[in-house]
C-alpha cells in the first residue's frame, strides 16, 4: 500500500471516529434529557406521581400543595422578617423550571426561627389560588432552616408594568440542562412587593418527592410584569409547570 493510501485511510478513519463521538455524545444528551423521573404531563405526570417511585409516595398525602386559599380564618400574624442582602450566585434550568440560588446569608425569621433562603424558581400559571383567582406566574423562595425543615414565600405575579428583575433572569437563563454563573446579579430582594402581609398554610413541596410539612406563607399583595415577561418561562422550558390543586382537607388557612 502507498503511503498516500496509508494516509487516506488514516484521515477517513478519523473523520468517522469524531463522527461517531458527536453521535454518542449527542445521544447522551437527549437520553439525560429524557431520563427525567417524572413531568407535568403524561405518563410521569402529576397524577401519576406517586407511582412513580417509592420516594415520591407523599404526593398522595393528606397536606399537600398547592391549594386553594379560601374560607380564611383571622389571627395575629407577626411579620416576616426579610434579610436578604447576598445577593445570588448563579441559574440552572432543570427543565421543569428557572431556578436562581442563593449566596449563604440571606434569611427570613418566622416564629422566632431563622430560615435560610437556598434558592428562588418560578411557576407559569401559579400553583397556589386566592379565592379561586390564579395568577399568571408565581414565584417561590425556598428556605431552610438548621434542621432542613422548609419555609416557602410565594409571590403572585399580575399583569402590568414591566419586571426590572425578570429581564435579569430570562437574559441569563440557560437553555435546559445548563447552569451558568450570573453577569448581573439577581437579588431575592428585588421580588418582593412593597406590602408583605400573607396567609399561611401547612403545606408540602409541589414537585417530587412531595414532602410535608413546608410552612407555606403566600404574600396578598401581587407584583407586576409584562405579558412577554409572563410568556419567557414556558420559552425556556417549553411548557406550563404548574401541579393541579390539592385537597385542603382539615387544614386551616391563617390570614
Amino acid at each position: 500500500m502507498l503511503l498516500a493510501d496509508i494516509t487516506n485511510n488514516l484521515e477517513h478513519n478519523v473523520k468517522n471516529s469524531f463522527t461517531l463521538l458527536a453521535m454518542l455524545a449527542s445521544a447522551a444528551l437527549v437520553t439525560a434529557v429524557q431520563a427525567t423521573e417524572w413531568d407535568y404531563s403524561g405518563d410521569k405526570g402529576p397524577a401519576n406521581w406517586a407511582q412513580l417511585s417509592a420516594e415520591f409516595s407523599m404526593c398522595n398525602g393528606s397536606n399537600q400543595s398547592p391549594v386553594n386559599l379560601t374560607g380564611f380564618v383571622d389571627a395575629e400574624l407577626a411579620p416576616i422578617s426579610f434579610n436578604y442582602p447576598a445577593g445570588s450566585s448563579d441559574i440552572i434550568n432543570n427543565g421543569h423550571t428557572v431556578q436562581v440560588n442563593a449566596k449563604a446569608g440571606n434569611s427570613i425569621v418566622v416564629d422566632g426561627v431563622s430560615f435560610e433562603l437556598k434558592q428562588f424558581h418560578f411557576h407559569v400559571p401559579s400553583e397556589n389560588h386566592i379565592n379561586g383567582k390564579s395568577y399568571p406566574m408565581e414565584a417561590h423562595l425556598v428556605h431552610a432552616d438548621k434542621d432542613n425543615h422548609l419555609a416557602v414565600v410565594a409571590v403572585m405575579f399580575e399583569a402590568g408594568q414591566p419586571n426590572a428583575l425578570l429581564d435579569k433572569v430570562w437574559q441569563q437563563a440557560p437553555d435546559i440542562g445548563g447552569k451558568a454563573s450570573l453577569t448581573t446579579d439577581l437579588p431575592a430582594a428585588a421580588l418582593l412587593p412593597s406590602e408583605r402581609d400573607y396567609y399561611r398554610f401547612n403545606g408540602s413541596l409541589t414537585t417530587p418527592p412531595c414532602s410535608e410539612g413546608v410552612r407555606w406563607l403566600v404574600l396578598k399583595q401581587p407584583v407586576t410584569a409584562s405579558n412577554a415577561q409572563l410568556k419567557q418561562l414556558v420559552h425556556h422550558i417549553h411548557h406550563e409547570n404548574n401541579r393541579p390543586l390539592q385537597a385542603v382537607n382539615a387544614r386551616v388557612i391563617l390570614q
